[in-house]
């Protein structure tokens, strides 16, 4: 429930959104409020004790900072994270008080938060521009929930901060630089390389990328890459800037100009990777194009290849003779779900036979979450010169929330047949989750009048305006930002993706 309309001119001024049933838009703040929920029981509100982090949730754990409440006026004293806290007040040190903070207007803020926190008793959440020098620089995200330490009286606070930066500006304090480590990302995934980059504590390496009068173009490292580990970021969507192909073009380029550079390895981050749909020929002389895009890399010299939710995994990995990594969001789907359900019966839907598996596992791991029974079907589809057409449909979905699984949607048409199939077989609810929204300009028609009561995907291509007008609220998009940079992390350090798979970050 947001409650800026019953919300006192004073904190009007200080927030643009203030939330006392808080839903955070950052998966951070999402995983510090479940661990808050989760510790708290029956009491007033849960012990500091209580509350832990896993190692998958390293990224929630550097968001929070701990507040003891002191005297009657509202004042509080740091008492755990100093660097997180530097956010909002500034250089500070276990022990400052809020009163002298370095930053007054970020201590302000945090102490009408507090007001309310001990107030009421319930977490809050809060969001509002960072400006400086008449610039807007930051979005800053703020959850404080409440902590007692003997289960009856709220004497201090839990805050969990984010912030997106909108100009390239650090969002955490500094840290040392890993010189063995380059992170780059290119285009329009230069804002998600940003968040990738925060969550790893690490900020993007510069480069330069220039295009010149007749639509060509050069783009090269500024920094030193000699003998250093490379991680080039760019999901390879088409959009009314450049095609797939202008895309892959530009990354490959700059995959060569880091390999001529001397770089140590040089990793390929595509949360979305293009032409990967056509992986065998159904026609005579069909092109297998996800082999020759696997040649292109191999002959620039690329030492991996990061993708999410390929088409095909199989083709995928047998394309390729480069360490393939593939990624997937069912975890981060599937803690969505588990999440928003709440007692509704399930049935997971295939809208195609070659998303069977996809759909089985998906089914499978919710039934572990759940720790009940979940239904599953799946739609006959077969596609022709551009003509999709099969009406068979089966499995139980009759009185259940129907979840249609799949990699991605371009035209919206496979989703929107789904859905009205499953209302048709008396679904309750129906609800569609795909990794990449690559829409094409008629998806906003195909699901604007889908039988669809939310449709989840995530951020491995930028959201476009007109889907977000079409489908207003009924809409949910859930960051991979978080499963990339531990993904990263894990292979910086040879760490263990299965367990990443298996988890979530």
């Amino acid at each position: 429930m947001t409650t800026m309309a019953m919300t006192e001119p004073p904190l009007k001024r200080l927030f643009d959104r203030l939330d006392f049933a808080p839903q955070p838009k950052r998966m951070e703040l999402q995983v510090v409020q479940e661990r808050w929920e989760a510790a708290r029981g029956g009491a007033v509100a849960p012990r500091r004790n209580a509350i832990s982090f896993s190692p998958q949730d390293r990224g929630a754990a550097e968001t929070i900072f701990v507040h003891r409440f002191e005297g009657p006026d509202d004042d509080a004293v740091l008492t755990e994270g100093a660097s997180a806290a530097a956010i909002l007040l500034g250089s500070c040190q276990i022990g400052e008080k809020l009163s002298e903070a370095a930053q007054r207007r970020g201590a302000v803020r945090l102490r009408r938060l507090l007001k309310e926190v001990r107030g009421t008793g319930q977490p809050v959440l809060a969001q509002y521009t960072s400006v400086e020098h008449g610039r807007d620089r930051a979005i800053i995200e703020i959850l404080a929930a409440p902590l007692s330490e003997d289960g009856r009286t709220i004497d201090s606070a839990l805050i969990a901060v984010w912030a997106h930066v909108l100009d390239g500006a650090p969002a955490r304090a500094p840290r040392e630089a890993d010189s063995s480590f380059a992170l780059f990302a290119l285009g329009a995934s230069v804002s998600f390389g940003e968040d990738v980059a925060q969550l790893l504590g690490a900020e993007l390496t510069p480069l330069e990328d220039r295009e010149f009068e007749d639509g060509e173009y050069k783009i090269r490292p500024l920094e030193n890459v000699r003998g250093r580990d490379c991680y080039a970021v760019f999901t390879l969507h088409g959009d009314d800037v450049a095609s797939s192909a202008d895309k892959l073009c530009k990354l490959l380029f700059f995959i060569g100009a880091l390999k001529d550079a001397g770089a140590g390895r040089v990793t390929a981050i595509t949360p979305y990777l293009c032409f990967s749909r056509k992986d065998r020929r159904t026609k005579p002389r069909d092109p297998v194009t996800t082999r020759y895009v696997a040649q292109l890399f191999e002959a620039l010299g690329t030492d991996r290849l990061v993708c999410i939710d390929v088409h095909n995994i199989a083709a995928f990995q047998n394309a390729f003779r480069c360490e393939t990594v593939h990624l997937d969001a069912q975890a981060l789907f599937a803690r969505h779900v588990v999440a928003e359900i709440g007692d509704s019966p399930l049935a997971v839907v295939s809208p195609d036979l070659g998303g069977e598996k996809r759909a089985e596992l998906f089914r499978l791991r919710l039934e572990r979450m759940l720790k009940r029974p979940v239904a599953k079907a799946f739609m006959d589809k077969y596609r022709s010169e551009g003509r999709v057409v099969g009406d068979i449909f089966a499995g139980d979905v009759k009185d259940r929330t129907a979840i249609i699984i799949d990699d991605l949607i371009a035209g919206g048409g496979t989703v929107a047949r789904t859905a009205a199939a499953c209302r048709a077989n008396g679904a309750k609810r129906v609800w569609a989750a795909a990794t990449h929204g690559v829409f094409s300009e008629k998806a906003a028609s195909a699901l604007t009048n889908a039988p669809l009561d939310k449709l989840i995907i995530t951020d491995s291509a930028p959201l476009q305006s007109t889907i977000a007008t079409a489908l207003g609220d009924r809409l949910t998009m859930i960051s991979v930002a978080g499963l990339v940079a531990e993904a990263i992390r894990r292979l910086h350090a040879n760490g263990s993706i299965t367990q990443l798979l298996d988890e979530g970050p």
